[in-house]
């Protein structure tokens, strides 16, 4: 049944196909179509807009037409078949970048962990990435390995100086990672409250490095929480420039 509501519209003069608009949509009602984003259905399109502000060249506006109505059951069914295959698609932005396809990688069984070398285990050299991509900027809200997770939210640098951290931080947790003195502040505390509003996650761990720069990260997601009435779990780590860990708390 079609009634007069918000929704969507997109001037195809002004989209460039660039795709930005399409992690910013947590109900997954865009995707790029022949070079354009277009609206899949009416009924996963919301009209709130929170996709108008990641368009960077204007093409997304909120208008009122006749439409299905927004239909919350079909969203769920569709954001769980888009991630039942990881290599759909349309979890990939139009320009085909690895980096954009979201995947999910298998983790070790409790026997397989067991009878992995010792040189591995002491060294910390396997990896516990449990999934891609990884850049705050390129995770949308609707990411299955989001649902229920850890997350642990890593300033770039520190990725560099922690020796152990797969061992001794990624194990077990999502993770997600930027820089809060280059990226786009807002851009990540918005990212961060349609992940805390979608995804039911458990419990957040910062980590930064002890520059002033870095320090902003925690916030970042602690606006994000509060923009989604959020109240979670949260863990500060503090590392030196040389790797040690400062402050924990």
């Amino acid at each position: 049944m079609k009634i007069l509501r918000k929704i969507i519209e997109i001037d195809e003069e002004l989209c460039d196909g660039c795709g930005q608009c399409v992690p910013g949509c947590a109900e997954g009602a865009l995707q790029i179509i022949d070079g354009k984003a277009r609206v899949v259905a009416d009924r996963y399109c919301d009209g709130l807009g929170d996709c108008v502000g990641e368009c960077p060249t204007g093409a997304l506006r909120i208008i009122e037409r006749e439409a299905e109505e927004f239909d919350k059951e079909q969203v769920n069914k569709h954001l769980t078949e888009r991630g039942s295959d990881p290599g759909d698609k349309i979890n990939t932005l139009p320009c085909g970048c690895p980096s954009t396809n979201i995947q999910t990688f298998e983790t070790f069984a409790s026997c397989q962990e067991a009878n992995r070398p010792a040189d591995i285990v002491e060294s910390g050299g396997e990896s516990f990435l449990t999934h891609w991509p990884v850049q705050i900027r390129l995770v949308p809200a609707s990411a299955p390995f989001l649902k229920n997770a850890d997350l642990l939210v890593l300033a770039d640098c520190t990725a560099v100086a922690f020796p152990t951290l797969h061992r001794d931080l990624l194990k077990g947790k999502v993770v997600m990672m930027g820089c809060p003195k280059f990226d786009d502040v807002q851009d990540y505390i918005n990212r961060f409250a349609d992940i805390f509003r979608t995804a039911d996650i458990k419990s957040v761990t910062t980590v930064v490095m002890e520059v002033p720069c870095c320090s902003g990260l925690p916030m970042i997601v602690k606006k994000g929480m509060e923009a989604a009435d959020r109240e979670i779990p949260m863990e500060e780590v503090v590392l030196s420039t040389r790797g040690k860990i400062l402050t924990r708390s």
